[in-house]
């Protein structure tokens, strides 16, 4: 019996489903990555993204006009979306991002559309969502890609006007993330349609967490089809199959919504029973009856890297942004809270996050730019962007604590709260995506051998044998080399390569090439001894998904400083958090892979290959902590390069917390003159700040500017460590009018 036929008895069979989600996408730096030899000439080589003029231009108008049409606080304390917005998104073509200019859409590049959608949410997540659902997985994606001539011109040109507005309609009660156990089924059978007895499908559904829903007009419908009477073949099973239904159709229901953790985008159910359809509403029409699926995870690819990844990284801005003004801001015992080491942990970490984050962003939507779909890198994207994010905002809600929690118009934080763990439950739950997909697929598509070792193993052709033999000694020779990279980088620090002409990024390099190298022999080992067992032993293979995916964000980081920051040296300690962090997730995952790993004798020889006898993983310093959190609550060019999304509108949380921040700085001059002096000359009783100035405004110690500047900079700290109050009837008291008693104080 040859090996070919003794690896087929032993291994699962791959279902139709897998097979179809295995062969999407694209492969691209990644592959690099899982091979061991990380390709960063290629990371330096990619063009840089920039927005065009046009795309420009749409931030600066309707993006901007948008926002200052949107009281986040109200629409959460709403039923819907205003209609007036609801009108300005559709004449201004926010539906239409991706579709091509010749159907009537912007076609905006990827990191334009995330971008504009990161921009939205750092406003409002209800707008963002309700933005990046046409723009992400759905009907225009999938006309562009599979629809007819017809159904392009039908179609597009109304989708981009917003005269039509889609929905897709994937999940339902029985089946969420796996979509080969979907029930809504479609039989073909014959009908009338236009009054003529034609072949089409009688459809029946029940689908749930589909966002837009309550308010489509064309429904995008996955369904799988069976032809009893074989109409149209010999076969009874045909797949997966994606049709587009005007919501008029008969039979179509749409309308009831969820009310998902209070946010006020559109999400609902849609239902359907023997709905009878033409052979023409099927995208691409009848010859693509079966290839739903693949389809759907083709179009993912893309989607998955865009609007989640952006909704996560604008919430970790958001965070930052506000967290660090308010901890430069808010005193305690007469001291900044993010003089406290305390806080300080909190901040560097919420910095350095933040730093990783944009860094993933651009790089993962140049990537798209490119052209490409790579379906590894986006599940990447979807699953640490938004856990990030989730990361980033609890650690704000810590530092801002009492502030975080009261809603209102000046909470920051809350609704992002709410909206975040949204998007870790979309286009793939976040612990299927960690735990099967990222791994998974890595495998399979990065090895430059598996997925034809794979196919020749499943392959009913006895004369495969030799071509199989071919391939298995590629393999082995591959491992082999891969071994050797891991020993040589793993005992012989010196012999690691990097080629950053800098030298701060040059001994990180050298650690990434490391990392990288040891992922390899530890994925061929685990394929080798599990085989197919390594797909249930989520626990294990998601870690080497871990350090798959933390090489690619240290890459990231790398790029981003070396290529976008303008000040390098006010971003470095970023730089240093952000990618020591990196590089330590990774290697702490690599570690708890060998100590976990269940064979004895292979977990010894990966102990070996890869010098890991121990836990210990270097971590970041405090003084590296202190340096950063300092330098987050100063007025810096890498601050705002980090905090670009966040546009604040007058009297809104950020635009109080930023004015106070700015008049901080202004004033601190005076501040530590009036400091110095109260060392001299104290103050006694020192009631209030006030009373204090107009003590030494009398004695001639400050000048009339002086008083100025710093009464100024009191007003406005009054208002940023307040928080939103409201009479016992639950109204809003206006807090920008300060109380009596403050006002005749400052007098």
């Amino acid at each position: 019996m040859s090996i070919r036929t003794s690896l087929k008895k032993v291994l699962p069979p791959i279902s139709v489903t897998e097979q179809e989600a295995l062969d999407a996408g694209d492969v691209w730096i990644e592959s690099s990555i899982y091979q061991g030899k990380p390709d960063m000439q290629a990371l330096r080589d990619i063009p840089a993204a920039k927005l065009t003029k046009d795309e420009q231009a749409f931030l600066d108008g309707p993006v901007t006009e948008l926002l200052a049409m949107v009281d986040d606080f109200e629409l959460q304390n709403s039923k819907h979306i205003p209609d007036e917005i609801l009108t300005f998104l559709k004449v201004n073509k926010f539906f239409a991002l991706i579709i091509p200019k010749k159907f009537g859409g912007l076609e905006f590049s990827p990191y334009a559309n995330s971008t504009i959608v990161a921009t939205i949410a750092a406003t409002s997540g209800a707008i963002a969502v309700t933005v990046m659902v046409p723009n992400s997985l759905g009907p225009g994606e999938l006309l562009m890609h599979y629809g007819t001539e017809d159904q392009q011109n039908q179609w597009l040109p109304k989708l981009s006007v917003g005269e039509d507005i889609p929905c897709f309609a994937l999940t339902g009660p029985e089946a969420g993330s796996d979509a080969g156990a979907i029930p809504d089924a479609a039989y073909v059978t014959k009908g009338t349609w236009e009054g003529e007895e034609v072949i089409g499908l009688s459809v029946s559904w029940d689908k749930r967490y589909i966002t837009l829903a309550p308010i489509a007009t064309v429904l995008g419908l996955a369904f799988k089809v069976f032809d009893p009477d074989h109409l149209i073949g010999d076969s009874l099973e045909l797949g997966i199959t994606c049709a587009l239904i005007p919501k008029s159709h008969p039979g179509v229901e749409l309308g009831n919504r969820h009310d998902p953790m209070g946010v006020r985008f559109y999400n609902g159910t849609t239902r359907g029973e023997n709905v009878f359809i033409p052979m023409d509403f099927i995208i691409g029409g009848q010859k693509n009856i079966g290839r739903g699926w693949q389809m759907l995870v083709a179009c993912l690819g893309a989607g998955r890297g865009i609007s989640l990844p952006a909704m996560g990284v604008a919430t970790a801005q958001t965070a930052f942004k506000s967290t660090a003004e308010y901890s430069f801001v808010r005193e305690q015992f007469g001291v900044p809270i993010g003089r406290f080491e305390g806080i300080q942990e909190k901040l560097a970490d919420i910095a350095g996050k933040t730093f990783v984050l944009e860094a993933m962003r651009v790089l993962t939507t140049e990537g798209l730019g490119l052209g490409l779909k790579p379906s590894v890198v986006t599940a990447i994207a979807k699953y640490h962007m938004t856990e990030l994010g989730r990361d980033v905002l609890n650690s704000a809600m810590d530092v801002q604590a009492g502030k975080a929690i009261q809603r209102g118009p000046q909470n920051t934080l809350a609704n992002g709260y709410s909206a975040l763990p949204i998007a870790i439950t979309v286009e793939g739950a976040n612990i299927l995506t960690r735990n099967l997909m990222i791994f998974g697929q890595g495998a399979m598509r990065c090895h430059p051998y598996l997925k034809e070792m794979v196919d020749l193993i499943h392959s009913e052709d006895n004369s495969a044998d030799s071509e199989f033999n071919k391939v298995l000694g590629k393999t082995v020779k591959f491992s082999v080399a891969n071994s050797f990279r891991s020993i040589l980088n793993s005992y012989i620090p010196f012999a690691r390569s990097a080629k950053s002409a800098m030298p701060e990024v040059k001994k990180y390099e050298k650690r990434l090439n490391a990392l990288s190298a040891k992922l390899a022999p530890l994925a061929d080992l685990s394929l080798l001894v599990l085989g197919g067992d390594l797909k249930k032993a989520e626990l294990l293979s998601a870690r080497l998904g871990d350090i798959m995916s933390y090489t690619y964000a240290a890459m990231a980081v790398v790029r981003f400083y070396e290529q976008k920051v303008s000040n390098r040296a006010e971003a470095l300690p970023y730089f240093e958090y952000a990618i020591q962090w990196c590089l330590q997730q990774g290697e702490q995952a690599l570690v708890n892979f060998v100590n976990n790993f269940p064979n004895t004798a292979t977990r010894g020889l990966m102990r070996v290959l890869t010098n890991t006898y121990s836990s210990s993983v270097k971590g970041i310093s405090d003084d590296l902590v202190r340096q950063l959190s300092a330098a987050t609550m100063q007025q810096s060019s890498i601050k705002s390069e980090l905090t670009h999304l966040v546009k604040s509108n007058v009297g809104d949380g950020n635009y109080i917390n930023e004015q106070a921040f700015d008049a901080k700085h202004a004033a601190m001059p005076v501040l530590k003159k009036i400091q110095k002096q109260l060392r001299q000359t104290p103050v006694v009783p020192a009631l209030t700040f006030e009373h204090i100035v107009n003590t030494f405004a009398d004695k001639g110690l400050l000048s009339t500017a002086e008083v100025a500047l710093v009464m100024d900079y009191n007003d406005k700290r009054k208002l940023a460590v307040r928080v939103d109050e409201y009479t016992f009837d639950l109204e809003l008291v206006d807090i920008h009018k300060a109380p009596d008693s403050q006002q005749a104080d400052a007098a």
